[in-house]
């Protein structure tokens, strides 16, 4: 009795793991492997235009200072 359900949960588990991979293949999760390490490498400086710099309080400019500076 319980080698018969063991069976048949292991069977429905690779039944369901089976269906999963199917999905993953018709949704198109393995058609670009290659593109992501490529667009990584990618400059998107011209696309998003200057960034802003954020102005700077007093307790930032001690830390990135560090000790030698004397005020």
């Amino acid at each position: 009795m319980a080698l018969g359900l063991l069976i048949a949960v292991s069977l429905a588990l690779g039944v369901a793991a089976w269906l999963g991979f199917l999905w993953s293949v018709r949704s198109g999760q393995y058609d670009d492997p290659e593109g992501p390490k490529y667009r990584m490498l990618e400059d998107d400086d011209e696309k998003a235009g200057p960034a802003e710099e954020a102005p700077r309080s007093g307790a930032d400019e001690k830390r990135m200072d560090g000790p030698h500076r004397s005020e």
